[in-house]
C-alpha cells in the first residue's frame, strides 16, 4: 500500500497534454521510468506488510495499517489531501450533528416572577412577553391588560429543544444534579472524623494504661510468675488488624467440651463441623439455666440484653433509611427514647384504628368471643408434631366431603340454590326465583311469584299494550308445557283404546275355532319378544352412542373429530323406544336418586 496524490481530472488532462510530443506517442524512456516507479511502489507494499519497513504516517503521526486496501486508504481527488491520512474514511466535522451536553437538561421548579408593568410587545390579552394575543390560553378578557395594566399574567418558561445521541438517550444519570449528593459526601466525611476521633481518644487510653501497668509492674518486681492470661491473648482467639474481626477456632483446654456435659446420646445435638450445641445439654437436671455451667448456645446468644440491642439495631437501620439520624453505639439513650416511642404511638395507632372500625361497622360482641374450639368443645382439626415442636401433618388442606359447593350464596342471596322446589323446577328459598342466575329479590320476590298477576285493563285505542314481565313470560311458558303434556298423555290413552279394540276384534274373530286362536296368541307373544330383544339391542347401541358423545365432548374443541361421515336416516320405533327410556327427566325431582 502506497499513497499517490488524487489531482482533479482537469489537472490530469493538463499534465498529459504537456508530456504528449505531439505524435501521441509515448517515449520508451517514460514508459520504462513509470514501470520502475511501479515496481518500487508494489516492493514498499510488500516490505511493509511483511513489517520489515515502518508503516506510512498519517498527518498526526499515527501508524496506517499496510493491510488496509487502496481504494479505502487514497483519499478521492475532491478531498484535497496531499498527504496520507484516513480522515475521509470518518464522518466530517460539518456533517456531524450537534447533540445536547452532560450538563444541559430541561429546568424544573421555575419560580415565576411577578410583573406590575405591561411591556411593550407583551400579549395584549393577559401581559405575558412568551405569546401573543392569538395563542394566549387563557379567558378573553373584557379589558386586556394592555389598557388596564393590572392583573399581569407571568411569563411561562420555554423549555429548550434539546437533541440528546443514542447513549444519552439511555443514560439513567441523565439531568442529575450533583449538588443532591453533597448531603450523602458531608456524612460520610462526618463519620470518618468521628471514628478518627475515636481512634485518637483509643490511642491516648491505651497508651495511659500501659503507662499504668509497667507502674503496676516495677511495684510488683517481687511476684516472678503472671497471672493467667494477663497479658496474652486468650487461647481461640485471634484478632486481624486488618480485618477488625476475631475468629474463635479453638476452646481453652482446662475447659470442659460442650459435648462431654452429657453423654446421653438423645440429649442435645452437638455439630462437629462449626462445635455448636444449641440446646441445653443439662435442661433435665431441674436446675435454672443461670445455675448450669453451660445452657446451650441460644441461651447465651439470646440472655440478658442481646434479644433488646438486636431489635434496636433493626429500629435504628430503618430510623436512618426514614432519614432520622441515630446510633445505637454512638447515641443510645436517644435511641432508646426514639424506639419507646414509636413503639406507643404505634400501639396508640392501632387502638384507635381498631376501634374506628368497630365503631363504624359494629361488631364488638364477635371480638369478645371465645374460640370456636372453647364453644363447641371439640374440633376435627388433627396436627401432629415432631420432637423438636415442628408441625409435620395437620395443615394439609380438608378432604372435600362432596363435589358440590357448599354454603355459597350467589347474587346477594341468602339461601343455597335448590332450597326451593315449585312445579318441576328448583329455585332459591330466600325469594322463590326459579332461574340460578337471577339476582336475589327477597320477600318482595315471594309476594310477587304468590300474587297472580292482575287483568291488564283496556286502555285507549291509540295507546300502546304493555310489555309483559319476567314473571308473566316463565308463567305461559310453565302453562304451555303443561298443556304440551295433558295433550299428548291423551293421544297416547286414544291410541292405547285403538289398540285394545283392534285386539278385541282380532280375537272375536279367531274364536271360531280353537287351533287358530291359540296360533294367534303364540304369535303375538313372539312379536312381544321380538320387539324386546330389538329394544334391548338399540339400549346397547344407545349406551355405546352417548359414551362416545361424552368421550368427544371431554376432548379439547381443536381435537375434536369431523362428522362429516354421519348417515341421516329416521330412527325405529326400538330406537325411539331406547332414547325414551335412556332420556333423563330434568323436570323429574326424583331423577338424581335413581
Amino acid at each position: 500500500m502506497s499513497f499517490t496524490v488524487s489531482l482533479p481530472p482537469s489537472v490530469v488532462a493538463k499534465m498529459a497534454k504537456s508530456e504528449d510530443p505531439g505524435d501521441g506517442k509515448e517515449g520508451d524512456e517514460t514508459k520504462t521510468n513509470r514501470r520502475e516507479d511501479w515496481k518500487k511502489m508494489k516492493e514498499l507494499e510488500e516490505a511493509r506488510k511483511a513489517g520489515t519497513v515502518p508503516a506510512m504516517k498519517d498527518e498526526e503521526g499515527k501508524d496506517i495499517n499496510p493491510h488496509i486496501p487502496q481504494y479505502i486508504m487514497q483519499a478521492p481527488w475532491y478531498f484535497g489531501s496531499t498527504q496520507p491520512t484516513l480522515k475521509h474514511q470518518k464522518q466530517q466535522p460539518d456533517t456531524r450533528k450537534a447533540y445536547a451536553g452532560v450538563d444541559q437538561w430541561y429546568r424544573k421548579g421555575v419560580k415565576e416572577t411577578a410583573v406590575t408593568k405591561f411591556r411593550k410587545g407583551a400579549c395584549e390579552n393577559c401581559g405575558a412577553v412568551t405569546h401573543k394575543k392569538k395563542d394566549c390560553l387563557e379567558r378573553p378578557r373584557k379589558v386586556g391588560a394592555k389598557y388596564t395594566g393590572s392583573d399581569i399574567a407571568p411569563d411561562e418558561y420555554v423549555q429548550p429543544q434539546l437533541d440528546f445521541d443514542y447513549d444519552g438517550k439511555r443514560d439513567h444519570w441523565n439531568g442529575y444534579d450533583i449538588s443532591e449528593h453533597k448531603h450523602i459526601v458531608d456524612e460520610y466525611q462526618k463519620l470518618e472524623e468521628a471514628k478518627r476521633q475515636l481512634k485518637a481518644q483509643k490511642l491516648e487510653t491505651d497508651i495511659l494504661e500501659e503507662e499504668e501497668a509497667e507502674r503496676q509492674k516495677d511495684k510488683d518486681d517481687l511476684e516472678d510468675d503472671d497471672k493467667y492470661a494477663d497479658h496474652i491473648d486468650m487461647p481461640g482467639q485471634k484478632f486481624e488488624t486488618k480485618q477488625r474481626i476475631t475468629v474463635r477456632n479453638l476452646r481453652i483446654r482446662e475447659d470442659t467440651a460442650k459435648y462431654l456435659f452429657n453423654l446421653d446420646p438423645n440429649s442435645a445435638y452437638y455439630d462437629p463441623k462449626t462445635r455448636s450445641m444449641r440446646e441445653n445439654p443439662l435442661a433435665k437436671t431441674g436446675r435454672s439455666a443461670t445455675e448450669l455451667p453451660y445452657a446451650g448456645d441460644n441461651f447465651v446468644r439470646w440472655s440478658g440484653d442481646a434479644h433488646g440491642m438486636a431489635s434496636k439495631q433493626v429500629f435504628a437501620w430503618e430510623a436512618y433509611e426514614k432519614g432520622v439520624d441515630v446510633h445505637l453505639q454512638a447515641d443510645p439513650t436517644k435511641l432508646a427514647l426514639l424506639s419507646s416511642e414509636y413503639k406507643k404511638k404505634k400501639e396508640d395507632y392501632k387502638k384507635d384504628l381498631k376501634g374506628s372500625i368497630v365503631d363504624k361497622y359494629g361488631g364488638q360482641e364477635h371480638l369478645e368471643a371465645p374460640p370456636r374450639e372453647l364453644l363447641l368443645a371439640q374440633t376435627e382439626e388433627y396436627i401432629e408434631y415432631s420432637r423438636h415442636g415442628t408441625v409435620i401433618k395437620g395443615q394439609e388442606k380438608a378432604q372435600v366431603k362432596s363435589r358440590y359447593e357448599e354454603d355459597v350464596y350467589p347474587s346477594n342471596h341468602t339461601s343455597v340454590w335448590g332450597s326451593f322446589w315449585k312445579d318441576g323446577h328448583w329455585g332459591f328459598k330466600c325469594c322463590h326465583q326459579l332461574v340460578k342466575e337471577s339476582y336475589c329479590t327477597g320477600e318482595a320476590g315471594i309476594r310477587a311469584a304468590e300474587t297472580p298477576m292482575p287483568a291488564i285493563e283496556a286502555k285507549q285505542e291509540d295507546s300502546e299494550e304493555e310489555p309483559e314481565t319476567l314473571v308473566e313470560q316463565h308463567q305461559k311458558r310453565l302453562a304451555k308445557d303443561r298443556e304440551k303434556n295433558k295433550k299428548k298423555k291423551q293421544k297416547e290413552k286414544r291410541n292405547k283404546k285403538k289398540k285394545q279394540a283392534r285386539r278385541k276384534r282380532k280375537k272375536h274373530e279367531s274364536d271360531s275355532s280353537s287351533s287358530s286362536s291359540s296360533s294367534s296368541d303364540s304369535s303375538s307373544e313372539d312379536e312381544e319378544a321380538d320387539k324386546e330383544k330389538e329394544i334391548q339391542k338399540a339400549l346397547k347401541a344407545e349406551t355405546k352412542r352417548l359414551a362416545e358423545v361424552e368421550r368427544i365432548m371431554a376432548l379439547d374443541e381443536r381435537k375434536r373429530p369431523y362428522n362429516c361421515m354421519y348417515e341421516s336416516k329416521a330412527p325405529t320405533e326400538a330406537e325411539m323406544e331406547a332414547f325414551r327410556r335412556k332420556r333423563m327427566r330434568e323436570d323429574d325431582p326424583m331423577a338424581k336418586f335413581l
